[in-house]
Order: C-alpha cells, then structure tokens, then sequence
C-alpha cells in the first residue's frame, strides 16, 4: 500500500512540473507553446488573447481566425474565452517522424485592419509506442568454426518515439555460447550485435533459440521482442570482405533513370562455391530505398531505378550484405550513402493569406488590399521567392516577414476607367535556370460619387404652339452618370426663376424620374412668346452632384385672334360707320379706308377686306388688300340717298377668322369736296406743307445717321470678336453672345404676301418680349403705315390716327402705284447696358411727290 502511494506522489509530482514548465514556456515565448502529443479535443494550448495583447471584443470584431500550414486543422480558436484548444488528435511520429525537435506553425489573422501574427506550437512526445522489429523471427547461420568474439550483427528495433521514449537497451535471454553487446553507428545511434562468447560444436548442438528484447526509456517502459534463431553449419570459415566500409556518392534530384550509381566489391578467401559473393540489399532495407535502387547481385553495381526527389529525402543510407555460397553461407555487410542534391524543378506558388477586400476609388495609397504568402518547396537559392507586378499597376507589395507581402494600393483610383484589376503575381525563384508561377488576384472598386450627371445637350430648344392643351408633355431632357448604384441614380427638378414676374413653377413642371417637362396650363403667344426653363438633374450620392441644362421654349403663333378695326374709330365701337359724300363724285372717289390690325403675327395677321352685302352693288367697291371703299361708277340722280355697305374683314389664318363693318353712306346734292380743296392746297407749297417736308427729310437724315453708326459700331465689335473665331455674322446667335448674354433680338420680314411687315422682338429671354411691327399695303395709293408697340398684343387701345386724303382720280393708274411705290423698313437697334431703342421709317424716294398728305408720323418708343 505504501508503494503504491508512493508510486502515485511521483506520477502527480511529474505532472505538475511538466505543467509548470509548459506555463513558462508559453509566458516566455508569447507566440510559442509546447504541448504533449495525444491530448483530447478541446484541450487548452494556451490563452491567445492574452498573449496577443487582445480584448476578447476585439476577437470578435476583428474576425480572428487561426489557420495551419498543415493540410489538416489541429487547433481552433475558442472566442469566448480567447483560448487556442485542440481540435483534432495529434500524432507526433504521423506529423514529424523521427525528427527531434516537431513545431506545428499557425497563422493568426485578424482584419480591419488586417494584421498576421505566426504561432509555433510545440509538439512533445510521450511514450505511446512500443519498440518493434523489423521481423518477429530472425534467422542466422554461424559456421562453427566461428572464432569466439564474433560479432553478428542484429536487426535493431525500431520506436517512432524519439528522445527518452526512444529504444534505449536490449536483453538477451541466457544462453551458453552468445552475449550481447551494442555497437555505436553513425548518427548516434547504436545496433545490438551477437557476439560469440564460446566456440560453437554443432554436434552438440546445433540450433540455438535467443529472445532478443528491446527496451524503451518511457515511464512505464514499454518493449517488444524478436525471436532469433541460429543454425550452425559446417566448414566454410571465411566471410566476404568489403572493399570499403563505407560508400558515399552523391547525384542532383533531377538524375535519369538507369544511370550507374556505384559498384560494389567484396571478395573471400575461401575457394570454389565458397568463395562466390552474392550482394543484395538488407533484409530491413525499406521499400522508399528498393522503388529507386537496384543491385546486380552478381557484379555488385547498384543503378537508378526510380526517380530522385531532394524534397522527399535528401539522403538514402543503405547497408548492403555479400553472401558467399559457402555451406554455411558467409555474409558480411557494409553501408552506402547516396546524398541527393537540390535541383531547381518547384515552381514558387503563391497563397493568399487572406481574401482581397473591395476597396473605395478614393482610398489613400497604401491602403492593405490583401496579404499573400509565397513558397518553394526547394532549398538554398532554389527557394528564394521574388514577387513581381506587372508595370502601370496602381498597386505594390510590401514584405511583412517569412516570404509574407502586403498587396497595397500605391496610386489613385478610378472605378470609371476600371471597375474590377485582375491583378497578375509573378513568382519567380533564384534558382538556375529561375522558375516562375503566376497567379491572378481579382480586385473590385467601389464606386464613389465624383461624377455630376451630364445632360445630353447644354441647352434645349422647344417651339410649342400656343393654346395647348394644359398637362400635354412639352420636351424630355436626360442626363447619364458614369458613377454607379445609388451614385448615378438621378433626379430632375426645375430652379427658380421668373417669368413676367411669375416663378416658372407656375408655368410648368418636370417629372423628376425621368426628365419629361409638362406645361401647366395654355400659353398665349400674344402675351408670351420666349421663356427658358433651368432644370437641374441631381444625383443620389453623398454628398450629390448636379449639373444644369436651359431649356427655350419658343411659343409658335396660332390664328386665334380676329381681324380688329382701328378706323374707322366709330366702327371700333359698334360696327357702324356714317359716311357722307356728293352726288357729283366720279369713279374712282374714295368714300372712305377701312384700317383694321391682327394681334397675330405671319400669315395669321394678313388682312383682306371684301364686300359682302351692298345696297346698289355697282356703285361701290372695296379693294382686297387696301380696305379702300371707292366708286365703281359716278353715282346718278336715281342712286338712293342712302347706302350701306356691310364690309367683311378676314385674316389668312388656319382657321379662317374675321369681323364685320357695315359702313352707312349718305350721299347729298352741293356737298363740296374737302379732298379737292385740300388738293389744291397741297400743290401750292405752303409754309406748312414746307415745314412737314422739312421734318421728314430730317428724320429720315437722323435715321440715316444713326443707321451708319450703328453699322459702324457692329463692325469694329464684330473685327474684335472675329480673332477668336472664324466668321462675324449677325446671326440670334452672335448677338446673344455680344455683351449680353441674355439679351435677345428677333427681327422677322415678311415679304412673301399682300401685306409688308417688319416684326421686331427685343429684351430678355425672360421678361415679356416688346415688339414693333410695320403693316405697308402696297395697294395703298399714300403708302401709309402703322407702328405698333405692344405690351400685351390684344390691347389695340393705342392706336395711331390716320388722316385719309384723295387723290386725283387720272394721277396714277393702280398698276403703275403697284410697281412703283417700294416700301423699305429699316430697323436701327442700339443697345447698351440692357437698353434698346427700336426706329422705323418708311423711305418713299421712288414715289413721286403726293398730291395729299395722309402721313403718320412715326412712334418712337424704347422697348
């Protein structure tokens, strides 16, 4: 019972020493822990958190995870408690053999940020195996002529323990005739070996049974056995002898087949069969020596047999035994070395360490992409690894520590020229000739908003016809983004502005998903005809970009408005004109002028007046295009007294629109004729026909002037601005550019009709256009003309007087009025600061002089 106790104190005691060191090893080393091999599953290598200097939040948050080199995964990491535990058994001789020292590396990666930390895990060995023999049962043939001290050597046991739990002794069951003694090899390493300690009679006996016992120094101790039987023969008593003890050689890995390795010689004294040598290979010679080498039993020449790979061993001892023929058979043996030299043939290969994380088009330089690992399974210069990366990359690799890189970004980047680098690796070694391997890391960019949207046009012209129907689509802008998701998802607003003092909100509104612009209600053009809309297209990104366009919207005149009569002045009023004139007048007598305007423009605004209705018929007619009422015929005693006439008055619209006048004409006996009076008059020169002479000749002088000038001013304006650009011409274009920007000017002549006018349109784009507009009727025998200047088109309250006079009915023919009178509009606009002033005058020279006067003077008003 005591020892029993006592037994137990010294296993306890053992075993907290062993933790004791173990603790201090982990303390000591930080990333180096030692543990025993054969532990269960969850045992606890070591507190990683706390050797890391980590929190165990940070565990968590940092993503740690453990990876083994190693193809299988011994560890795993526990995150609540921040401990590395065991996670699969582990076989120290299945990991690394016979080798003294076994240390499995781990790789500790955590991102955000992206770090690496090596672990090396120490695996000791513990007594879990037994010494074992090659074969159960050894056989050996001693002549017994063997002289006493003969030393037989034995198959050594072998225990994949190493260190003190390796074999340690051997034990020989007690015989008469052998002992057993060990016998030191190279490495360290001891053999046993028979050695004959009495001269053997086989007549006496002539088998002998041995146990040969192998012994480790585990606690407990652990064992295994051989049973080794020995025949003794007769007469041959002379073993082959070796030329050398040993052999060396040495070949490179990459060495052909059936090359010739070595011959072997060995030579006996004895004679005749017993004297013949055979060589082969050691019973105990493991199978990875007998796939590569080869041996003529009969020469002794060993060739390549398979292939040699410096990576799988890098050297082969081999003991060889010659047999003589002799009965008994003599053997003697002798050992070869074959070391293998490294020839370059292992490509470098590269691993990730780590995935390669999506990184933001505007990270700085040097921002960590991914962490990458390069290897070469071959030795020396053969394993020396560069990375390369191809030219124009905009990234680079960093070296970290034992052939670890960092791939960082090293230049700007752009998501729009490249959404995703398909980055190539190169691997190449030291050795001679150099091996290379590639490898492709696909990189993808997130997408930041650096790019404001970009409107097809900078600007848009839309021509819409007036009185629309209210809501009907007026134009579509569109705008592309080149950045990507939420970055280039677009919205379209309209920016505040004024219209005639109105927000434009009030005029029209956009769709803001896909750009479309609706009218809100009917436009006039007589009230507007110019506005331009500023729409903003804005993207979603943070913070937004946006971008602007200007959209002109011309409004296209329709005929929606009526003839309107401006003299004569009663039959504005109700449609009803008293006219009186002598029974005396003669064909050809202008009983009265219809003067009528149109608020629209164009062929809507041309005006023709036709006789409709008429008491006599033949008495009167009216002239299409003049308005002029004059006698077909002289009017006689039986003519009525009172006539009427009802006068219609049309436009050349689409559709047709007109007005009505009934003119009422008295015709009285004595009444004299104020218009031959007033023809008298007006061929005696008087001071004040002179004086109005005298006042055109003077306006139309100052208009000249101004004319020249103005042209002169355009010239040398036009000189400068023709440096930077090809050509001067007066174009819309040109002169919105000229000073002002915003200023407009619009000049439209129209001499395709019965009707001669100049319609000029000035000011800002914005603000409600003003316009001035000459109506010349070449039928009209006094050339007359009217200048409107309208703020509001259909406000016919200011309207110029007209004074109508008579001709002599045989001064001109109507044709020969038609050809000659030419009516010339200039327009003069002088604009400065914003400001323009419109002038026009009708030239008569071709005309000869009147015989009435019937003149408007001109008005002249800023616009």
């Amino acid at each position: 019972m005591t020892k029993t106790m006592g037994y137990r104190g010294w296993r306890w005691l053992a075993l907290w020493w062993h933790h004791f060191f173990l603790l201090w090893s982990t303390i000591n080393g930080q990333t180096r822990y030692s543990i025993q091999e054969e532990l269960k599953q969850g045992s606890v290598v070591g507190n990683l958190a706390k050797d890391l200097g980590l929190r165990l939040s940070d565990m968590f948050d940092r993503k740690l995870r453990v990876s083994s080199e190693a193809d299988e995964q011994y560890f795993s990491f526990d995150a609540g408690k921040g401990e590395l535990v065991v996670n699969d058994r582990i076989d120290r001789e299945t990991l690394c053999g016979q080798s003294a020292s076994c240390v499995l590396p781990l790789q500790v990666v955590l991102e955000n940020p992206l770090s690496l930390h090596r672990i090396e895990v120490e695996i000791k060995d513990i007594n879990d195996n037994s010494p074992s023999f090659h074969a159960e049962d050894m056989s050996l043939k001693i002549s017994e002529t063997a002289a006493v001290g003969t030393r037989f050597p034995l198959e050594g046991a072998e225990d994949p323990d190493v260190g003190s739990n390796s074999v340690k002794s051997y034990i020989l069951t007690k015989n008469d005739c052998f002992i057993l003694k060990m016998k030191e090899v190279e490495d360290g390493k001891t053999v046993p070996e028979l050695v004959l300690e009495k001269p053997l009679d086989r007549e006496k006996k002539a088998v002998h049974q041995l146990l040969l016992t192998a012994l480790d120094g585990g606690n407990p101790v652990m064992s295994g056995t051989s049973q080794i039987t020995i025949s003794v023969l007769d007469v041959n008593d002379n073993f082959p002898v070796f030329d050398k003890s040993t052999y060396k050689v040495s070949f490179g890995e990459n060495t052909e087949k059936d090359t010739f390795v070595i011959k072997i010689g060995a030579t006996d004294a004895d004679e005749g069969s017993n004297a013949e040598v055979e060589f082969s290979f050691a019973l105990r010679t493991p199978d990875s020596v007998l796939s590569v080498f080869e041996i003529n039993s009969l020469t002794g020449e060993i060739h390549l047999k398979g292939a040699l790979d410096y990576e799988r061993a890098t050297s082969y001892k081999i003991e060889i035994t010659a047999r003589d023929k002799g009965v008994p058979e003599n053997e003697s043996h002798c050992r070869l070395q074959i070391d293998v030299g490294d020839v370059n043939d292992n490509t470098p290969e590269i691993v990730l360490t780590s995935e390669p994380q999506p990184v933001r088009e505007d990270s700085p330089s040097g921002t960590v992409v991914a962490l990458i690992n390069a290897r070469d399974a071959d030795s020396g210069n053969n394993s020396k690894v560069t990375l390369r990366l191809p030219r124009g990359s905009p990234f680079t690799l960093k070296p970290s520590f034992s052939n670890n890189y960092a791939l960082v970004t090293s230049g700007p980047l752009d998501r729009e020229r490249f959404s995703e680098y398909n980055i190539e690796i190169t691997a190449t070694d030291s050795g001679s000739p150099p091996l290379s391997s590639k490898k492709i890391i696909p990189v993808s960019i997130t997408d930041v908003n650096d790019n404001p949207p970009v409107f097809t046009q900078p600007s848009y012209n839309v021509y819409l016809k007036e009185n629309g129907v209210p809501g009907s689509i007026l134009y579509s802008v569109s705008a592309s983004d080149l950045d990507f998701g939420e970055n280039a998802k677009i919205s379209y607003s309209i920016l505040d502005s004024k219209v005639q003092d109105v927000s434009v909100s009030s005029y029209v509104y956009i769709n803001s998903d896909n750009g479309s612009i609706y009218s809100m209600h009917s436009f006039d053009y007589e009230k507007l005809k110019v506005f331009q809309i500023q729409v903003q297209a804005k993207d979603q990104g943070s913070p937004s970009l946006s971008s602007n366009a200007t959209v002109h919207v011309f409004i296209l005149d329709q005929n929606d408005n009526a003839p309107a009569v401006i003299y004569p002045s009663s039959a504005a009023l109700g449609s009803l004109s008293h006219q009186r004139m002598p029974r005396s007048a003669k064909a050809g007598h202008l009983v009265t002028k219809l003067t009528a305007v149109d608020a629209d423009s164009g062929h809507n605004a041309w005006i023709s007046y036709k006789l409709t209705e008429a008491t006599d018929a033949s008495l009167f007619t009216v002239n299409l295009y003049t308005g002029e009422v004059r006698t077909k015929r002289a009017v006689s005693e039986q003519d009525d007294s009172s006539q009427r006439l009802l006068i219609e008055i049309k436009d050349d619209g689409e559709p047709v629109q007109s007005a009505t006048v009934t003119v009422s004409i008295l015709l009285e006996d004595g009444l004299h004729e104020p218009i031959l009076d007033l023809r008298q008059k007006v061929s005696e020169p008087s001071k004040k026909t002179g004086r109005i002479t005298l006042y055109l000749i003077l306006s139309l002088a100052s208009v000249s002037v101004l004319s020249l000038v103005t042209f002169l001013i355009l010239a040398v304006k036009c000189m400068r601005s023709s440096r930077s650009s090809d050509s001067c011409c007066m174009t819309r274009s040109d002169c919105d550019n000229y000073k002002n920007p915003n200023r407009n000017l619009q000049i439209q002549l129209n001499t395709d009709g019965p009707i001669k006018y100049v319609e000029v349109l000035g000011g800002d784009m914005l603000s409600q256009s003003q316009s001035f507009r000459s109506c010349m009727s070449p039928m009209s025998e006094y050339s007359d003309f009217t200048l409107i200047k309208p703020s509001s088109t259909t406000d016919f309250k200011e309207v110029i007087s007209v004074l109508d006079a008579s001709l002599p009915d045989s001064t001109w023919t109507f044709e020969s009025q038609q050809v000659s009178r030419i009516a010339l509009c200039n327009f003069i606009s002088v604009v400065e600061y914003g400001a323009p002033i419109g002038f026009r005058s009708v030239q008569r020279d071709l005309l000869p002089p009147p015989r009435s006067l019937s003149t408007v003077l001109s008005y002249i008003a800023p616009s």
